[in-house]
């Protein structure tokens, strides 16, 4: 993937002190021009791109921060593999502070497990391979995370991660591994006595005023050390600029810079465009401007271009960052100093960030057909399938709204529908925000976007009643296959 465009520039804009937050300013004062991230802006909501946010940031202060509906920056977003890039943090701070050591044996934290596949090459592998994803244990992390999946559907995690098999010696090959990951979530508490979650909240995001997060941990009370963790899109932007600046925010060494620096310019050659340093992505060689970046799947990316001091950070539900990156940078048109004022082209950008953030306008209420009478407050029975839904049902009370009873084993949820168009929104017990739309595509046919936007997963359900009988068809947006189900009413 392709982050930046290639473009010229004359110098480079120097950073101020960083802030507690970074302060708003016009685009002109950082040499991008309003008008032209506009553009940028309006292009991307006339392709729906399924972005949720983008934050633009230069030389310490934001000048681009856009949310889109129905997704509110206030809300905690999934960073999914960028979590990784935190999680690499927390293991350099440890070693600064001398609780463990970057070079030593992974399974010397480990001394009361049994550990199968045991071979010399395994009693090799060290924190440092784990954190450059060279450790040669045998995972299969690209195109689909097949290892991962296993990991996650096992009952002890860091058994599972422990037990894999080698696949190569230690520093030869790079494999994206997860699991590995997870070890080193591990391995942090085994040094400090703390979870990766709370050492984290005292050495990492307490210093950088992050107080409003989550990170979930695996069914022994280990920090899932790969993903899950949530955070807001202003705290992605602080922990960017810490990162932009070798580590220090506020005056504080966070994560010291040395380690920073080789993580994020010492590459390791990858199955992917780009190359990977321990925790990061790094640009590839050549690159007209050099860039590291935190990147989750969906579209979750802290992307820093150092020589520029510049930032951006985004959040999505399934899209390719550099189709929204390469045109933003290509509004900057003086690299080297700021532009002139531009009263008119921020007035139009400020009604494009505002555009982008409200509501669509609610369509009427639609005509029901015969079929919403017929089966409204009709519980169906499913039979097993892979997302665990037991029990369906839909009521329709007549008007704008309707709502979905859904049965799985966390529980039973009823969630608003709404039917002209505009999400109705929802919480669940572990407090992610659930919104859904419905709508009516034939008489028997009853469509449902189902949506937990801040945990990046977006399903269609599409349900075919046919008498006592409701033929489901469940999709994920980022996965192309439909899972078909039956339901009869019960």
């Amino acid at each position: 993937m392709r982050m930046f465009a290639a473009i010229s520039f004359l110098g480079l804009l120097l950073a101020g002190a960083t802030a507690e937050e970074l302060p708003a300013a016009a685009p002109e004062t950082a040499g991008f021009s309003s008008a032209r991230l506009a553009e940028v802006l309006q292009r991307v909501a006339e392709a729906n791109v399924p972005i949720h946010s983008l934050l633009l940031a230069r030389g310490d202060r934001t000048i681009l921060d856009a949310e889109f509906y129905p997704y509110e920056q206030s809300t905690l977003h999934d960073m999914a593999s960028v979590t990784k890039s935190v999680m690499t943090s927390l293991v350099a701070i440890a070693a600064a502070e001398g609780r463990l050591e970057l070079d030593a044996p992974m399974l010397s934290f480990f001394p009361g497990r049994r550990v199968a596949n045991l071979d010399a090459r395994k009693e090799r592998v060290t924190v440092r391979q784990l954190t450059q994803n060279l450790s040669g244990l045998a995972c299969i992390g690209y195109p689909e995370e097949v290892t991962l999946g296993q990991m996650e559907a096992s009952a002890d995690f860091v058994q599972f991660a422990l037990d894999l098999p080698m696949a190569a010696e230690p520093g030869s090959r790079f494999d994206y591994c997860s699991p590995g990951m997870h070890l080193l979530s591990a391995i942090l508490q085994q040094a400090t006595g703390q979870t990766a979650l709370a050492y984290g909240r005292e050495k990492l995001f307490g210093p950088l005023g992050i107080t409003g997060l989550a990170w979930d941990d695996d069914p022994q009370g280990v920090t899932r050390g790969w993903g899950d963790l949530h955070l807001t899109p202003h705290d992605m932007e602080k922990l960017g600029t810490m990162w932009l600046h070798g580590g220090r925010w506020d005056g504080e060494q966070i994560v010291p810079e040395q380690w920073l620096h080789e993580a994020t310019t010492k590459a390791v050659r990858s199955d992917r465009y780009e190359n990977y340093g321990a925790g990061f992505w790094i640009g590839p060689e050549g690159e007209p401007i050099p860039y590291f970046q935190a990147s989750g799947r969906g579209g979750q990316r802290i992307v820093v271009a150092p020589m520029l001091q510049l930032l951006v950070v985004t959040t999505g539900g399934g899209f390719e960052p550099g189709d929204v990156i390469d045109p933003l940078v290509s509004a900057l048109l003086d690299p080297a100093r700021p532009l002139p004022p531009d009263a008119a082209g921020e007035a139009r950008l400020n009604q494009a960030v505002a555009a982008l953030a409200a509501a669509p306008d609610a369509m009427p209420a639609p005509e029901l057909p015969a079929t919403a009478a017929q089966v409204s407050g009709k519980t169906f029975a499913v039979e097993p399938n892979p997302y665990g839904l037991s029990r369906f049902r839909v009521d329709f009370p007549g008007g704008a709204e309707a709502s979905m009873t859904i049965e799985d084993p966390t529980g039973t949820a009823t969630r608003p529908v709404g039917l002209d168009g505009i999400y109705r929104w929802s919480r669940g017990l572990d407090g992610v925000r659930y919104g859904a739309t419905g709508q009516w595509t034939d008489p028997s046919t009853f469509v449902i976007d189902y949506n937990t936007i801040g945990d990046i997963r977006a399903y269609t359900i599409t349900a075919r009643f046919e008498g006592d009988r409701v033929a489901l068809a469940v999709a994920q947006r980022d996965e192309p296959v439909r899972v078909e189900l039956i339901g009869r009413v019960e």
